[in-house]
């Protein structure tokens, strides 16, 4: 239960969205070592994917900085322990199945 202990630093994601990264970020940790960056990356990316439509990346680590380009509503960066997480769906132009995606999940809420 390490997303319990995650604390976001940002996001503009609907609720659901972030408590299913947390989540998985949590079983990601559950699976890899906490110093395997890239496989956990790799986990959290590949089921964000599958849940929200292919496009989104994933930077995990201890020292990084960014700035990137997103998409609205698929942006978060949060941390558990010493260990950041930044997931994002980048894109110069608006994604129509993104924002289907989304407007689902609106709906939800």
């Amino acid at each position: 239960m390490l997303e319990n202990k995650a604390i976001i630093g940002d996001t503009d994601m609907l609720q659901t969205m972030q408590q299913e990264a947390l989540h998985l970020a949590g079983k990601a940790l559950d699976e890899f070592d906490i110093t395997d960056s890239t496989e956990i990356a790799r986990f959290i990316k590949k089921e964000f994917d599958k849940l929200y439509d292919p496009g989104w990346q994933c930077i995990v680590g201890t020292d990084f900085g960014s700035f990137v380009t997103h998409h609205r509503g698929c942006f978060i960066y949060f941390s558990i322990g010493s260990l950041a997480i930044l997931l994002f769906k980048g894109s110069a132009a608006p994604h129509v199945e993104t924002e289907r995606s989304i407007a689902k999940e609106l709906v939800k809420a």
